[in-house]
C-alpha cells in the first residue's frame, strides 16, 4: 500500500521522506547508540558498514517511490509534449497558412498597381507619340514659314528697285511690312511652342521612366511573391537562413510603398493632363497662325493687284496723253512751218512798199508831196511789219509750245517707262513669286 508521504509528482516525491527515515551511512552506524545498537568488542569489525534491516526497507521503498515518481513525471511530460506538439503543429499550420493568404493578398495588391502602373504606362507612351507627332507639325511648320518670308523679302528688295515717282510707300508695301512683321511673330510663337513641347516630352519621359522602374520593381516583387506562395513543408528547394528572419533597415510601410506608386501615377496622369492641353494648344496654334499668314497673304495679293490695276489705268491715261501730245507736236511743227512761211511771205510785199516809197523819195522839188500814195504806201509797210510782228510772236509762242510739249513728251514716255518697270516688278517678279506662297495645309504641319 502506498504510504502518505510518497503521493506527490515530479522530482519533489524524494523530499517527502522524513529525515529520520533515511538510511545512515557507515560512520553513523558505527556511532549509533539507539536501542538496536551493538558496541561490544567481538562484534565491532562485522557491524562497521551495514544497514539495519529497516534501512534496506526504507531504500528500497526510496527507490520505488523514485521510479514511480519518474515515470508518472516521464508520462506528464509525455501527455504535455504530445499535446504541445498538436499545439504547435496547427499553430505552424494556421502561421504557415495565413502567411499564405497574405501572400495571395500581397499579389493581389502587386497585380492591382502592377496593372495601374502599366495602364499608365500605356497611356503616356500613346500621349507622348502624339505629342511627338505635334512636335514634328510645329517644326514642318516652322520650316514652312521659311518661304513665305523669303518670298515678303524678296518683294521687298524687288519694289526697292522701282524708280522715280513709283517708289512710293504704297499699300503693298505696307501690307508686305505686316505679313514680313507677321511671318517673324509667328517664328518666335512657333519657337517658344516648340521649346515647350520638347520640355513636356522629356517630363513624359521621366515620369514613363519612374512608372517603369516602379512597374519593373512590382513586376520582379510579384514573381518573388509567387515563388514563394508555391513554397510548402514538401518543397526540397527551403533551406534556413537565420539572418532572414529581420526587417531591413530601407524597408517601406505599406502605406509608404502604396503612396510611392500612387505618387508616380498622379505626376503620370497630371504630365499627360498637361500634354494633352499642349497638344490642343499646339492644334489651335497651328491652325490659327497658318489662317492668319493666308488671310496676310491674300490681303498682299489684293493690295497688289489693285496697286497693279492703279498703275496699268495710270500707264494707259499716260499713253493716252502721250498719243494726244504727239498728235499736238506734229500739229504745232506743222504750224510753226505755216508762220515761217507766212513770215517769208510777208518778205516780198514790204519789199515792194518799201522800194515805192523808195524811188519816190526821188520825186523832184514841189513833186515831193504826201499825197494819198504816200500815206497808203507808209500804212502798207507799217501794216506788214505789224503782221510781221505778230507772226514773230506766235511763231516764238509756237516754238515755245513745241519745246513744252516736247518736255512733256519725254516726261510722258519716261513715266510710261516706270510704270512698264514697276508693272513688271510686281507683276512678273512679285505676283508671280507668291505663286509659291504655301497652303493652309503646309502651313499648319502636314
Amino acid at each position: 500500500m502506498m504510504l502518505p508521504e510518497v503521493l506527490v509528482t515530479g522530482k519533489s516525491a524524494p523530499q517527502s521522506i522524513p529525515a529520520r527515515e533515511l538510511p545512515l551511512k557507515s560512520h553513523e552506524v558505527a556511532i549509533n547508540t539507539g536501542p538496536y545498537s551493538s558496541s561490544g568488542l567481538a562484534t565491532a569489525g562485522f557491524r562497521s558498514a551495514k544497514y539495519l534491516p529497516e534501512e534496506w526497507l526504507t531504500n528500497n521503498y526510496n527507490k520505488f517511490y523514485q521510479a514511480f515518481a519518474d515515470r508518472d513525471n516521464a508520462e506528464r511530460i509525455r501527455h504535455e509534449s504530445k499535446q504541445l506538439s498538436a499545439e504547435t503543429e496547427a499553430r505552424t499550420q494556421r502561421t504557415q497558412a495565413d502567411a499564405t493568404k497574405k501572400l495571395g493578398e500581397r499579389l493581389q495588391d502587386i497585380h492591382f498597381w502592377k496593372s495601374e502602373l502599366h495602364r499608365e504606362i500605356e497611356d503616356l507612351t500613346a500621349e507622348t507619340n502624339l505629342l511627338v507627332a505635334q512636335k514634328m507639325r510645329l517644326e514642318r511648320a516652322l520650316d514652312a514659314t521659311e518661304v513665305p518670308y523669303s518670298i515678303t523679302t524678296d518683294n521687298l528688295q524687288c519694289r526697292e528697285r522701282r524708280i522715280g515717282s513709283d517708289l512710293v510707300k504704297d499699300a503693298v508695301e505696307e501690307e508686305l511690312l505686316k505679313e514680313a512683321e507677321l511671318i517673324r511673330s509667328v517664328q518666335e510663337l512657333l519657337k517658344r511652342t516648340l521649346e515647350q513641347t520638347i520640355c513636356q516630352i522629356r517630363s513624359n519621359r521621366e515620369c514613363k521612366q519612374n512608372l517603369e522602374m516602379d512597374w519593373s520593381d512590382k513586376f520582379e516583387a510579384y514573381n518573388t511573391d509567387v515563388k514563394c506562395g508555391k513554397y510548402n513543408n514538401q518543397s526540397t528547394d527551403v533551406q534556413y537562413h537565420l539572418s532572414s528572419a529581420k526587417f531591413e533597415d530601407n524597408s517601406s510601410t505599406p502605406e509608404s510603398w502604396a503612396q510611392f506608386s500612387h505618387d508616380n501615377i498622379y505626376k503620370a496622369e497630371r504630365e499627360r493632363t498637361a500634354s494633352i492641353k499642349l497638344r490642343s494648344l499646339i492644334d489651335n496654334l497651328l491652325q490659327d497662325t497658318s489662317e492668319d499668314l493666308r488671310v496676310q497673304c491674300a490681303a498682299v495679293n489684293t493690295a497688289f493687284a489693285q496697286r497693279c490695276e492703279e498703275m496699268n489705268d495710270a500707264k494707259a491715261k499716260l499713253e493716252e496723253h502721250l498719243k494726244k501730245i504727239l498728235q499736238e507736236i506734229g500739229s504745232q511743227e506743222r504750224n510753226i512751218s505755216a508762220l515761217k512761211q507766212a513770215i517769208k511771205d510777208k518778205e516780198a510785199p514790204m519789199k515792194v512798199a518799201q522800194t515805192r516809197l523808195y524811188q519816190r523819195t526821188f520825186r523832184p522839188n514841189v513833186e515831193l508831196c504826201r499825197d494819198p500814195v504816200q500815206f497808203t504806201l507808209v500804212s502798207e509797210v507799217g501794216e506788214i511789219s505789224d503782221s510781221v510782228e505778230s507772226l514773230q510772236r506766235s511763231l516764238s509762242e509756237a516754238e515755245q509750245s513745241l519745246r513744252n510739249m516736247e518736255d512733256t513728251r519725254m516726261t510722258l514716255e519716261k513715266e510710261i517707262a516706270i510704270k512698264t518697270n514697276s508693272l513688271f516688278i510686281d507683276q512678273e517678279k512679285c505676283l508671280t513669286h507668291r505663286t509659291r506662297y504655301p497652303t493652309v495645309i503646309k502651313l499648319s504641319g502636314y
